[in-house]
């Protein structure tokens, strides 16, 4: 008899790996979109936000063909997660924290029409925890060298002992993964608030470039905002906050995450030329 080889032996334990995920993948349909998700908790799928419609009927599809109505329990732009309900039982899958390192080898499982579909890549970056571009704290910079359809976003990243670490999505120019931590806690209060929670200082405004830096110009004001009740007006010129010079409008806006709530911050502004400061204790970004 054939001794089994070293690629013989990987192969097996690839597919062995695929098989024990596949049953708790499956295919999200919604306007026109296609992604994959996987059941994070009996009656509750993780998938990803960027690849949902903003609007209409959520379908999800098994992996044994049958179809199942979905709702939006909560999604989050700026980490990439959205939460579906569904009726049924489907054993949820076991995320791992452990964060695999560079070099190493990852499997995307997601689905497509509710089949299981895999890929195999290798862990291209393994790094830090970093802010989205649009303020979303992500636990760890995990980038695959692996190539995604659009279908395969929410599908899972499984290290080489079969254990998910992530969702695997679509970023700029690169596949990257939401990390488990990051999936815990945010599909957490979505589950329980159906949103995270977002700094608001109730302004509106402009970047314009002073002689000695950036600033942001206030606009308009929500007359029911914290920024008014501090006392911040139309005009005033934001140059920096807790002391520290402002980077530029949307640096400003992508510090307002869930831990700004609720705290108070130093606002220096220029009014009339004339330097002042302000106290302005960040409110929750209303829903609308």
């Amino acid at each position: 008899m054939t001794e089994p080889t070293t690629l013989s032996v990987l192969s097996s334990a690839l597919a062995e790996t695929v098989a024990r995920a596949a049953p708790a993948i499956v295919s999200v349909h919604s306007h026109r979109l296609r992604a994959s998700g996987f059941v994070w908790k009996p009656g509750l799928i993780v998938t990803a936000d960027e690849a949902l419609a903003d609007e209409g009927e959520v379908e999800i599809q098994l992996s044994d063909g049958s179809r199942r109505q979905a709702t939006v329990a909560g999604r989050d732009h700026t980490t990439d997660i959205a939460l579906l309900r569904i009726d049924g039982d489907i054993a949820p899958v076991k995320l791992s924290a452990n964060i695999p390192a560079l070099g190493s080898l990852a499997v995307v499982v997601a689905a497509d029409s509710g089949a299981p579909t895999a890929r195999l890549g290798m862990v291209s970056l393994s790094g830090p925890a970093w802010r989205s571009l649009r303020g979303g704290e992500i636990d760890a910079r995990v980038e695959l060298d692996v190539r995604l359809r659009h279908s395969q976003q929410g599908g899972l990243a499984l290290n080489a002992a079969g254990e998910p670490f992530g969702m695997a999505v679509l970023g700029p120019r690169r596949v990257l993964t939401i990390p488990t931590s990051t999936i815990e806690r945010v599909a957490a209060q979505l589950e329980s608030r159906g949103r995270i929670p977002r700094g608001y200082l109730g302004l509106g405004m402009q970047p314009i470039r002073l002689d000695d830096g950036i600033g942001a110009m206030v606009m308009n004001v929500d007359k029911d905002g914290p920024s008014a009740a501090a006392g911040i007006r139309q005009g005033d010129v934001i140059i920096a906050v807790n002391d520290e010079r402002l980077s530029g409008v949307r640096a400003l806006s992508r510090s307002l995450g869930p831990k700004s709530v609720g705290t108070e911050v130093d606002v220096t502004i220029r009014r009339g030329g004339e330097p002042l400061h302000v106290k302005v204790t960040i409110g929750e970004r209303p829903e609308a």
